[in-house]
């Protein structure tokens, strides 16, 4: 499904070279859910980016299903990201003055799919929020706009849910609701790959990578013995944006 070898993203400041990303090799097999963890700055957001293909690589190599989706142009890049990849944020970045079903529907308007109400009513269907389909953000309570933003990004049925931070801004009761639909989505067949700082929603994955300065420290299963040894690591705060630089070869 997914297999990036030596993959590095290069920002220049001044005379200064940043490595957000410095070669790394990972593989993501069809039906995985795997973490990815680490402190501020350690480069899994920029990972993130890359893989989503909201970013090109300064070097390296992105396979994706088969594709070499690291040398495409922008616009092989959107056809991409419409087509095989959903993304859910922190933040839901939903359309505040637009129901429910509508905020749903914005992706399958960019594939330029003709019908649009239904696939948006059983994607909210899916993660139990059929009664709420004519409500706007604002009349939702924060797990309710997760699970619309969650929606938004399997309405086009994509084969990789990326989700960056997506209980960061949830109680612990509502961010447990919302991994519940994650494993549901990955019962069915939905890779799934999770940016996050939570220790305790890291290790509900398959698998977790563990980055540092922008490399990979560690690529591990989740057994007992690992388990443990990541709750016990005391939580860190979300990664920030990096500062403004210039990419460097792109």
């Amino acid at each position: 499904m997914i297999q990036i070898r030596a993959l590095a993203k290069h920002y220049q400041m001044g005379t200064t070279i940043v490595r957000a990303l410095d070669g790394v090799d990972l593989d993501v097999f069809a039906g995985e859910m795997i973490s990815i963890t680490g402190a501020s700055g350690s480069g899994k957001s920029t990972l993130m980016h890359l893989l989503g293909c909201l970013d090109r690589p300064t070097a390296g190599e992105y396979w994706l299903d088969g594709d070499l989706v690291s040398h495409m142009t922008d616009r092989q890049l959107a056809i991409v990201r419409n087509s095989k990849i959903g993304f859910v944020f922190q933040t839901f970045n939903l359309i505040q003055r637009t129901s429910a079903v509508d905020n749903v529907a914005v992706p399958l308007f960019y594939a330029r799919r003709t019908r649009t109400r239904e696939p948006s009513l059983k994607a909210l269907e899916r993660v139990g929020l059929a009664g709420r389909a004519h409500h706007t953000p604002s009349e939702l309570s924060g797990g309710e706009r997760q699970r619309v933003a969650i929606a938004r990004a399997i309405v086009n049925e994509p084969k990789i849910l990326l989700a960056d931070e997506p209980t960061g801004n949830l109680d612990s009761r509502t961010g447990r609701q919302i991994m519940d639909i994650f494993h549901e989505l990955n019962r069915s067949g939905v890779t799934i790959i999770l940016v996050t700082h939570e220790m305790s929603v890291a290790v509900q994955a398959q698998r977790v990578v563990r980055m540092k300065d922008g490399k990979k420290l560690e690529d591990r299963a989740v057994d007992s013995t690992f388990r443990s040894e990541l709750l016990s690591v005391e939580p860190r705060e979300p990664e920030r944006s990096p500062p403004t630089a210039r990419p460097i070869g792109v």
